[in-house]
């Protein structure tokens, strides 16, 4: 079998006597594009934390390309090709767009000018890249929180809810923009509440409630379960 690209095996995290996760297996190929979906507090972005580096599981492994990082620093993980962007975006204010996607790029030197411009024109920035950061509207917000992590070179890219608060024509945009990043070959984990929009790029659906997976498979498929359906839309609606 194929080494897994990104790999978490029988991770659990607790706060206390809050358990969050509960055995997490999960694993990721590469140029593989992964949905995650389930209702508030099923642990989403926790495992999300933890695959990028900024939570320790309290039990479990966490393994890039079959090497175990699981006590590796968040910045060693980005070194290492794991990026994510945040639900809200936080972009240095007063610094302007292209300006921030320097922060990212800043390590690869003198080629950290040819590289920022081509990932703003991948996100649909380059027009922008003068504007200052705070002056954006919250769909180039969101593209630019894209871009600044992109810049880092990622071979995993982890989404948390880059969707949320944009209309469905903006949320259509964002999806050209992933599916165009795709094509580089950058593999995706994706949590999205706005499933619809998920589904137009994700080759897989993972489903979580309370800290387990309850489902894994294409997307058709997951969201017919009705152990989804009932995590969804509660207990019955299946």
């Amino acid at each position: 079998m194929t080494t897994p690209l990104l790999e978490a095996a029988g991770v659990g995290r607790r706060f206390g006597a809050l358990v969050v996760l509960d055995g997490v297996d999960f694993s990721l190929g590469a140029g593989e594009a992964v949905g995650i979906v389930g209702p508030n507090g099923a642990g989403k972005t926790t495992l999300l934390n933890i695959l990028a580096g900024s939570l320790r599981p309290t039990t479990g492994r966490i393994r890039l390309r079959g090497t175990d990082i699981t006590n590796v620093r968040v910045d060693r993980c980005c070194r290492l090709g794991i990026a994510r962007t945040h639900q809200v975006p936080r972009p240095f204010g007063g610094m302007t767009v292209f300006e921030n996607v320097l922060v990212g790029a800043n390590r690869r030197g003198a080629a950290a000018y040819t590289l920022g411009c081509d990932v703003l024109e991948l996100c649909g920035l380059i027009h922008l890249a003068n504007r200052r950061a705070d002056s954006l509207g919250l769909l180039d917000r969101k593209r630019l929180e894209l871009a600044r992590a992109l810049t880092t070179g990622p071979a995993v890219l982890l989404l948390d809810e880059i969707g949320a608060g944009l209309t469905d024509a903006e949320a259509a945009q964002l999806v050209a923009t992933i599916k165009g990043l795709r094509s580089g070959g950058v593999a995706v984990v994706w949590i999205e509440h706005i499933v619809h929009v998920l589904v137009q790029v994700v080759d897989r659906l993972v489903c979580m409630d309370a800290g387990r997976v309850i489902a894994d498979g294409p997307p058709a498929e997951v969201m017919s379960n009705a152990r989804v359906i009932d995590a969804y839309l509660g207990r019955g609606a299946a």
